[in-house]
């Protein structure tokens, strides 16, 4: 009994550990070549369903249609980029896995660099207002004033 749980246990941490394959032989291509580009788009290809993983290695219902569209794409003659162009037009930017840069999500790229600067711009101006901020020692005419003082306190405490 207890090696017939190890065992289960066992499949089902492989299972676990091993990637699905998400891909199913009757949407494979017959030409391996074929094949390997469309492969390669999918990997580019966001889930939309599971958002975090690529339409190859998902085994969602829409993920298996999104591969069946790419495939028709790469047999009706798109080249990649175009197979990319037409996802994107339909389900928007979110589709890829890897934003493009363009002029509308510049901000989503730049915003690191502008962070970045920001920090250093806070830093330096920290530094320097600490700089400013630093105590002077006091001049003797100071010391003695203040020894003066504190003698006179003391006096009266008496």
């Amino acid at each position: 009994m207890k090696l017939l749980r190890l065992i289960l246990a066992l499949a089902a941490l492989w299972a676990a550990m091993t990637p699905a394959l998400a891909v199913r032989p009757d949407e494979m291509l017959k030409d391996r070549k074929l094949e390997a580009r469309a492969r390669d788009i999918s990997k580019e290809v966001r889930c939309l369903v599971c958002q975090n993983e690529s339409i190859d290695d998902s085994n969602a219902d829409l993920a298996h249609d999104l591969r069946v569209l790419v495939r028709k794409r790469i047999l009706a003659g798109d080249t990649n980029r175009q197979v990319l162009d037409y996802l994107v037009a339909r389900y928007g930017e979110f589709v890829l896995l890897k934003p493009r840069f363009d002029l509308r999500n510049a901000l989503l790229w730049g915003t690191p660099a502008i962070l970045l600067v920001a920090g250093g711009v806070f830093m330096v101006g920290s530094w320097r207002s600490r700089r400013r901020l630093q105590v002077q020692p006091l001049s003797a005419e100071e010391a003695a004033r203040l020894e003066a003082i504190l003698a006179g306190r003391r006096g009266k405490a008496r």
